[in-house]
């Protein structure tokens, strides 16, 4: 009888450890091992070595090489979205041992944004974050770029256009305009600028075109032949391009209004709409520190709403306008 019992008892279940998880938790958020490891105080071949013996434990692969460092194979964001509770329990523990009670919120989050509108936007927000709560860690990672299709390497993310992935939670941020804008000195040194055909005498400043990622701002071709004379990923390079008079510059109204020596060009003529979305991975999207993040940047923009516009808002559509 009891040959018969052990010869009908289900397999064995894996051999799973908790803190295994919490190393995957940190390589999801971070997409790189050596970043986990600085955020769980432990050498990156530790890091390693727990996700292989979790990986062996389940039978099948977590992570994979991607473009911008490890991304979680589609099992590994079914493990990552279950094992998420692990990192708010945690927290809870922390707050306990502190004597904080509930309202305390612990851990940390990695945010991605745009250059230009990070510095401007995301960072106030995220600073008066931290004025309430201490015990809160938040990493900026700044570029100007399409998320990655496996959501990794963050936690909350803003980006040009909204995106509709189904490993993401993301709604609309806000809309920002564009246009032409020059330093006075530029346009006081050159011919009057008086229609779009005139463009083509001058040099734009823009993205550098063979590594624009971002569709939305593929914008150069409908500005009348404009040939891009300075190029740059970062677009505080740009703006600072455009005041030392290197050329016309597309930029953020946000950014350039502000500016004394800026004067824009054609302002009735062209004229560009864009969105911003705000996005956080599926599985961290239900953590305490995500959802304050997410609320802080929400504020931030609806309290600055004209200046995100910076007087342009009364655009209703993207392009050139006669």
């Amino acid at each position: 009888m009891i040959a018969l019992v052990d010869s009908i008892r289900p397999p064995r279940a894996p051999d799973i450890r908790a803190d295994d998880l919490r190393y995957l938790l940190a390589v999801a958020r971070s997409a790189r091992m050596v970043t986990a490891a600085a955020m769980l105080e432990v050498d990156h071949t530790t890091v390693a070595r727990r996700i292989r013996a979790l990986e062996r434990s389940l039978g099948h692969r977590l992570l994979e090489p991607g473009a911008d460092g490890w991304e979680l194979t589609p099992l590994g964001r079914g493990v990552v979205a279950a094992a998420s509770p692990i990192d708010e329990a945690i927290s809870n523990v922390l707050d306990v041992t502190v004597g904080e009670g509930e309202g305390a919120v612990h851990g940390s989050v990695r945010l991605l944004a745009p250059d230009g509108f990070g510095t401007t936007f995301v960072v106030p927000a995220l600073s008066e974050v931290l004025g309430r709560h201490p015990h809160l860690t938040i990493e900026l990672v700044t570029a100007t770029r399409p998320l990655s299709p496996r959501a990794a390497g963050f936690d909350v993310a803003v980006t040009i256009g909204v995106p509709t992935s189904k490993t993401l939670v993301s709604e609309k941020l806000t809309d920002y305009t564009l246009r032409l804008y020059a330093s006075a000195r530029y346009l006081e040194s050159h011919d009057p600028i008086r229609t779009v055909d005139d463009l083509v005498e001058h040099p734009l400043i823009y993205y550098i075109d063979s590594m624009l990622t971002v569709a939305d701002l593929d914008l150069r071709r409908s500005l009348g032949g404009m040939e891009v004379r300075f190029a740059s990923t970062n677009i505080l390079a740009q703006l600072a391009a455009t005041e030392a008079g290197a050329g016309i510059g597309l930029l953020p109204s946000f950014l350039a209004e502000s500016r004394p020596g800026l004067v824009p060009v054609l302002e009735d003529h062209v004229d560009y709409t864009l969105s911003i979305g705000l996005s956080a991975r599926r599985e961290s999207a239900g953590r305490a520190a995500v959802g304050i993040v997410r609320s802080a940047l929400l504020a931030e923009v609806r309290r600055r709403a004209d200046e995100v516009l910076a007087s342009a808002g009364t655009a209703a559509t993207s392009g050139t306008r006669a």
